[in-house]
């Protein structure tokens, strides 16, 4: 694609960026066949093509972005599926998370969507208020009828039944590996997955330690970010990411650091690009480092040996969060993991697609990602499955909302099949019954 970016404006680090990704695009429109919003809505302005040639053109001629050109980008998931489907290597992730940069800081959006943005970016990366702010939704769900606007009663939704008590697991602290040591690794335990699942980061910690890792949870880490980063608020995502930077690295420069392990795959596509986010800042090398030893959790259990285990009889239908298969370009190794520990794994038709929880869009977004919500739902019952498996807690939220089959994180059955506790959810008695009754484990 040719552009007409002035010397002047490419001084700018995002507008050169910006100008080599646009180059790299030559029309071919093969990311229409697996943009999931393109799909339901027809549109081509709701095309990665169509998203291309708005954010070129408002770029370019350094515009007050307008209502339609904001429309579409907000509409965008940010799923990623464009660039495992690009033949041509754009990295479109670079491009829309610039474009939503500069929609920030120069278009006036109504005082409705201003006062949500805000509100999310002041709740969700904080447990304890988003916990309160929980607790708050559970009360008026009786009242969602009377809320003016669809988003705020998607945000009602979307409030799970129970609300797990906090996990003293997650505080600051070191975690000896239960079998010889043969790795220390940094474990995330991220900032809306403390308040809505406990489990995830218990189960990873038990399996970890089991394998012979020393688990850290490092002193200042928290929120990776991405939550604010996807609505275009740099400083605020930058001013979280850098407290991980330093609190990593501080690990990395003490004992040491194997890898910093992440069982939210929305986060870990964020933490693996803080080399970029941070490619001008007087923490650029540090943030480098954080980037190059990150690692999904299941990349770090294909270099573990995880034990072969009895066939469980059980089929789990496994959901691809687009974070892990297109962000990460993780593709086999949960399905490799779950095959290994003995259950029989099946896939839904259409894994690619995502199923329109992507961070804040749900809540942002509440017909489109209801939409993929339903087909996505569709196609993993489909498959009749015992259970369903996913690496991000967004994913099991926005799926787990429309289906009685439950759905796990793949630690927690990969922490079960190798010597751990069946998993709350599947104890607890099925749909209905509280899959956080008991007391949380202390697990140091």
């Amino acid at each position: 694609m040719q552009t007409t970016f002035s010397e002047k404006q490419l001084r700018d680090p995002g507008t050169q960026r910006a100008n080599e990704i646009l180059r790299s695009c030559v029309h071919c429109g093969f990311c229409t066949a697996t943009c999931p919003t393109y799909q339901v809505l027809g549109d081509e302005l709701d095309s990665p093509r169509g998203r291309i040639y708005l954010i070129k053109d408002m770029l370019e001629n350094e515009r007050v972005p307008d209502a339609k050109t904001v429309k579409h980008i907000d509409r965008c998931l940010s799923c990623l599926a464009c660039m495992t489907t690009c033949p041509s290597g754009v990295h479109y992730m670079h491009l829309v998370d610039h474009a939503r940069a500069y929609i920030d800081k120069h278009y006036d959006r109504p005082w409705s969507d201003r006062a949500l943005r805000w509100l999310l970016a002041r709740i969700l990366p904080y447990p304890g208020r988003f916990r309160l702010a929980l607790i708050g939704a559970k009360l008026a769900q009786p009242f969602k009828g009377l809320m003016p606007d669809a988003r705020l009663r998607a945000m009602l939704d979307m409030v799970p039944r129970h609300i797990p008590p906090v996990s003293r697991n997650d505080d600051p602290q070191s975690f000896a590996a239960k079998a010889p040591r043969r790795k220390r690794v940094a474990l995330m335990t991220g900032c809306a997955q403390k308040a809505l699942n406990t489990d995830i980061n218990d189960a990873t910690i038990r399996l970890l330690t089991r394998l012979g890792c020393e688990v850290v949870v490092a002193a200042g880490a928290g929120c990776c970010g991405a939550l604010t980063h996807h609505m275009g608020r740099e400083a605020e995502s930058h001013a979280t990411a850098a407290k991980n930077i330093r609190a990593w690295t501080d690990e990395m420069d003490g004992q040491g650091l194997d890898a910093i392990v992440i069982n939210t795959s929305g986060c870990g596509t964020t933490v693996k690009d803080y080399g970029h986010m941070f490619r001008n800042d007087a923490l650029a090398e540090d943030a480098a480092r954080v980037s190059a030893r990150a690692m999904d959790i299941s990349e770090l259990l294909m270099q573990l040996d995880l034990p072969e285990g009895e066939d469980k009889e059980t089929t789990v239908a496994y959901h691809a969060a687009c974070s892990l298969q297109h962000g990460q370009q993780i593709k086999t190794h949960p399905k490799t993991l779950l095959k290994r520990a003995g259950f029989t794994v099946v896939e839904p038709a259409d894994s690619h697609l995502c199923c329109g929880s992507a961070g804040t869009y749900n809540l942002l977004q509440p017909e489109i990602s209801a939409e993929l919500k339903a087909r996505k739902v569709t196609t993993l019952e489909a498959r009749q499955p015992d259970l369903i498996a996913a690496g991000n807690i967004g994913c099991m939220m926005q799926i787990g909302s429309a289906t009685d089959i439950p759905i796990l994180h793949t630690v927690e059955l990969l922490d079960w099949a190798t010597g751990g506790p069946k998993p709350r959810a599947l104890v607890a008695g099925g749909p209905g019954a509280d899959p956080r009754a008991g007391e949380i484990p202390i697990l140091r």
